[in-house]
């Protein structure tokens, strides 16, 4: 009896806890810090096909995307920092 109800003490405290992860929005961080992979830009070429921009770790990347599959096309220079032009 003691073991079943310290089982379901536990079990309850997990789940009070993840009710107030997803409540203060802590798994969205952590899953934007895990993510290092963003797709920049994509253009439609035809029926199912694309050209896709991927950003990967401060690498970016042309990759043809086609109902067979993903080619990569060249890797691109990294994007220079945008600077705002000065004011006359």
């Amino acid at each position: 009896m003691t073991n079943s109800l310290l089982a379901v003490m536990i079990v309850l405290a997990m789940v009070a806890a993840f009710a107030w992860f997803l409540r203060t929005g802590r798994f969205g961080q952590l899953s934007a810090r895990a993510s290092a992979i963003s797709i920049e830009t994509a253009t439609s070429l035809g029926e199912r096909r694309q050209l896709v921009i991927v950003g990967v770790e401060g690498r970016r990347f042309l990759l043809g995307v086609t109902q067979a599959g993903v080619a990569l096309v060249t890797e691109l220079q990294p994007t220079p920092p945008v600077t705002e032009a000065p004011r006359p």
